[in-house]
This record gives C-alpha cells, sequence and structure tokens, in this order.
C-alpha cells in the first residue's frame, strides 16, 4: 500500500508542536494525530471535544488523508473573536 506523507500540527502560544508522518494510504485525521504522539505530549488535548482541520479548514476526525495534507488540531477559543476586536479597539480609544 503506498504511504502518505503528513504533517500535524498542534499551535501552542509559544509556538507550534509540528511532526511530520508518513501512513498507509486510507488513514484518517485523527489516526495521524494518534500516530503524531502529541496527545501523549499534550495531555490537555481531548480527543472527544478537540477539533481537527486540514489546511486551515474544520473536517470530520474520521476523514480520509491525502498526501501532502497538514493536519491541525484546534484548541478551544478563550475569547469570542468578535469580543476580543471589540476589546481590542476600546483599548485604543
Amino acid at each position: 500500500m503506498p504511504a502518505l506523507r503528513v504533517e500535524v500540527v498542534y499551535a501552542l502560544p509559544s509556538g507550534e508542536d509540528a511532526v511530520t508522518l508518513a501512513l498507509a494510504a486510507g488513514a484518517t485525521a485523527w489516526e495521524a494525530v494518534r500516530a503524531s504522539g502529541v496527545l501523549e505530549r499534550h495531555p490537555e488535548i481531548d480527543p472527544g471535544r478537540q477539533a481537527v482541520g486540514i489546511h486551515g479548514r474544520r473536517v470530520a476526525p474520521q476523514t480520509r488523508l491525502r498526501d501532502g495534507d497538514r493536519v491541525e488540531i484546534y484548541r478551544p477559543l478563550i475569547v469570542d473573536a468578535k469580543e476580543a476586536r471589540r476589546r481590542r479597539a476600546f483599548r485604543r480609544r
């Protein structure tokens, strides 16, 4: 079976944890996350609640991967984006 080459990325406030993997064809986004070891390095990731995406677009965890995909693990937002803009605008006044 041909292998897929994918990258798994978890963004952190201080940088990112990125791993490049070779997986079997037909692998899913969550299989890539598990194989990357990121769950062991970051126990705060909740596999049942954390969203994943491919190249900036949210996808279902069982989405099949293609060669060259970048699987991203999304952290929950601390503040709503609209609220953050309001706060920045208020501070500028």
